[in-house]
């Protein structure tokens, strides 16, 4: 079982910064996956990024691509979502996953946190 808490949302103006947070229990993180995914007011969950297990790779969604960073710390059971650059069509709930599969699809995740709210202002 692994239970996954994100922090770091909050308001900001369009083109500025936020660096999201999410910790992980457990002592497995290291064995799985990790992605980002987001939900906007009457939209379908979306792919953001995702990172492989030992962070040998990262996949990005091509609408945050050069924007966003994601990154992890197995020694502090932590992955992170660095953006910049943020528009208002950024403005979601975003949530981090882990699963033994990962990729772009939520069926690939078996584990997600509640989701922090990050809300770009125009």
């Amino acid at each position: 079982q692994v239970q996954l808490v994100e922090s770091g949302g909050g308001l900001v103006q369009a083109g500025g910064s936020l660096r999201l947070s999410c910790a992980a229990s457990g002592r497995t993180f290291s064995s799985y996956a990790m992605g980002w995914f987001r939900q906007a007011p009457g939209k379908e969950r979306e792919f953001v990024a995702a990172i492989s297990e030992s962070a040998g790779s990262t996949n990005y969604a091509d609408s945050v691509k050069g924007r966003f960073t994601v990154s992890r710390d197995n020694a502090k059971n932590t992955v992170y979502l660095q953006m910049n650059s943020l528009k208002p069509e950024d403005t979601a709930v975003y949530y981090c996953a882990a699963g033994r599969i990962g990729g772009t699809f939520p069926y690939g995740y078996d584990y997600w946190g509640q989701g922090t709210q990050v809300t770009v202002s125009s």
